[in-house]
């Protein structure tokens, strides 16, 4: 029998986690709530168990090599350490990878879950067969993951791909980040709500009119019913995401970019606008050369890129 993995996907609300083979087939699954605790070991256990789930359901005669585990984190791989997460701040300074490997005796890798995402897309996804490739990801916020010459882009300080903080508008809104302008603050399915209500007034014979009415689904399924208000807030939400992605198509000379992520859903009304800062901004040659596409691998692309981490690190 070939050998598995374990890969894990932790966010801030569910943990996932799934034996993969390697093929990139997932064999199994399993999945919880998150703990919120200020203990971090809270969540090595819970991620303990799911692993335990796991392996009983394959069975005891297949070996699993290693755990990949994706966290929306700025780490430091090679130490296997958290080094800033937002949303589970309790992992802080945290090194998450040695207390994995003390309790299940597998080796540990830990990634970010953006560049996972970008990893899973490359190996089995919109991306594959491209050396170089951007993932961008537009959910609660925006994630990015960059491949370059097929290997994932981390920087010394793990920061690189933080897509969602490229400033767009140099005094536009708070981020969380501490700066301004961001543009997981124009971009993302938050941004589409809080951009909705505050141009509202402008838009007075728009149907949205109650509180409820202002999520990134609704605007969006009243966008595609031509509701004025809901068009321009996603050619807006476009126009943003254009400028950013046309300084990285200058900088890095991408063969694809990869949109996925919940937000990515109100694709149709976004993308040309897109491509037509793309094409107002960058180098004529490669945004010509780029192409745009939407992501393959859906809510298991963080799950494959982390399965994938693993096989690497064990081979």
């Amino acid at each position: 029998m070939d050998d598995l993995v374990l890969a894990c996907d932790m966010g801030g609300t569910n943990l996932r986690i799934a034996a993969v083979d390697a093929g990139g087939r997932l064999l199994c699954r399993a999945e919880a709530e998150t703990p919120r605790h200020s203990d971090a070991s809270r969540i090595v256990d819970a991620v303990v168990s799911l692993a335990s789930e796991c392996r009983s359901i394959v069975g005891g005669d297949r070996e699993i090599r290693g755990l990949g585990l994706v966290v929306p984190a700025i780490i430091h791989s090679n130490e296997g350490k958290i080094f800033s997460s937002p949303n589970l701040p309790e992992l802080n300074g945290f090194y998450l990878s040695a207390a994995l490997t003390e309790k299940l005796g597998l080796e540990v890798t830990l990634e970010n879950d953006a560049t996972a995402a970008a990893i899973g897309e490359h190996w089995l996804g919109a991306s594959r067969g491209f050396d170089c490739s951007i993932c961008v990801t537009l959910g609660t916020g925006v994630g990015g993951g960059i491949i370059l010459n097929g290997e994932a882009l981390r920087g010394p300080d793990g920061t690189a791909g933080e897509i969602g903080h490229i400033c767009v508008e140099p005094f536009g809104v708070l981020c969380g980040c501490g700066s301004f302008g961001c543009l997981e603050q124009y971009s993302s399915a938050s941004a589409i709500t809080r951009m909705a209500k505050e141009l509202k007034p402008q838009f007075p014979e728009s149907e949205l009119n109650e509180e409820s009415a202002f999520d990134a689904l609704t605007v969006f399924e009243r966008g595609i019913s031509g509701d004025p208000l809901c068009v321009e807030v996603f050619r807006l939400a476009g126009l943003y995401l254009g400028i950013a992605l046309s300084g990285l198509i200058n900088v890095l000379n991408p063969e694809v970019i990869v949109i996925g992520g919940g937000a990515a859903g109100g694709w149709e009304l976004f993308i040309e606008h897109v491509r037509t800062e793309i094409r107002k901004r960058a180098f004529q040659q490669p945004a010509e050369r780029v192409k745009i596409i939407r992501a393959a691998l859906g809510d298991d692309a963080g799950i494959i890129g982390a399965a994938r981490l693993a096989f690497s690190k064990t081979a």
